[in-house]
């Protein structure tokens, strides 16, 4: 396998990495299963990168259908230490127009039927996630997110916000106007239905993770503006894809130059209940990429 310092998680409307050079399409077998689809490795600003499109080629995945743990782990077993999710996001607050992008610092998981460890069956850990997005690869992705927006110069409309809490549901149907305002009371920035366990994962895997989030929509809270649908959303999503590329693209350029120190990245040092060599050795087998 062809290894790759920084992975790409593409969400709705992105379901390739224009910028990639030497493309290599790569089936990437886990012991949790086969991932979305093949991860595509390759070169950006001469970084080697790994791109999977989350929902698969063709968009034939529901949220709650996507093998979240194949995914992560693929992206372990490549060598990736830093991960940029790309993810489709309704507005929960007035602040947050559509077309605006958002640097989430925080989730609420309100997602019920999916696999939301690696752990388990001969081995227990609990990573710490007050913090679930790296702080130290959301600075670098803002300030990609900054170089973009002024290189296209004023009128472009689009205005980057630095934190704000995701909240993430299960899907696929969106919000009742009765769930949005809670969602809105719970002190919720964004909506979208495929964050988590994406980054739980990411973070039992010690991989830094951030999630660069395009508002397409105002979900339904909204008094004024339409109720979100499939076909606005996707909409407004492509009218950012061009945008959101060339950031991937600079984010790749600043992380493969700067390679922060990251916190996640020694996240099971203090997280593993189950030492190693308490572990029936097919359970270490299992978990041999995260366990190193």
């Amino acid at each position: 396998m062809s290894p790759a310092l920084i992975g790409i998680l593409g969400g709705s409307g992105l379901y390739q990495m224009d910028a990639l050079q030497n493309a290599r399409e790569q089936r990437v077998d886990t012991p949790f299963g086969a991932p979305s689809d093949a991860l595509v490795t390759g070169d950006v600003h001469g970084v080697p990168v790994a791109f999977l499109a989350r929902h698969a080629r063709g968009h034939r995945l529901l949220p709650h259908e996507v093998p979240y743990r194949a995914n992560i782990y693929a992206m372990k077993q490549l060598g990736v230490r830093y991960l940029l999710s790309v993810s489709a996001v309704g507005s929960l607050q007035q602040a947050f127009k559509p077309l605006d992008m958002v640097l989430p610092d925080q989730f609420i998981d309100l997602t019920r039927r999916r696999e939301g460890t690696f752990f388990g069956q001969g081995a227990v850990a609990h990573v710490s996630m007050a913090q679930p997005v790296c702080p130290a690869t959301a600075s670098v992705l803002a300030r990609a997110v900054r170089h973009v927006l002024a290189a296209q110069g004023a009128g472009h409309g689009v205005t980057l916000h630095e934190g704000g809490t995701y909240v993430c549901i299960e899907g696929p149907q969106f919000s009742t106007l009765a769930e949005s305002n809670w969602y809105r009371a719970m002190g919720g920035g964004v909506i979208g239905m495929t964050n988590m366990p994406e980054a739980k994962l990411a973070r039992e895997a010690q991989i830094a993770y951030t999630t660069l989030a395009l508002v397409t929509d105002f979900d339904c809270w909204h008094p004024r503006e339409a109720h979100v649908t499939a076909d606005m959303a996707l909409a407004n999503l492509f009218k950012n894809a061009g945008r959101a590329q060339q950031i991937a693209a600079e984010a790749i350029r600043l992380l493969g130059t700067e390679q922060p120190v990251s916190e996640a990245h020694t996240a099971l040092k203090n997280a593993l209940v189950t030492q190693p060599d308490a572990m029936a050795p097919e359970v270490r087998a299992r978990l041999a990429a995260l366990l190193g």
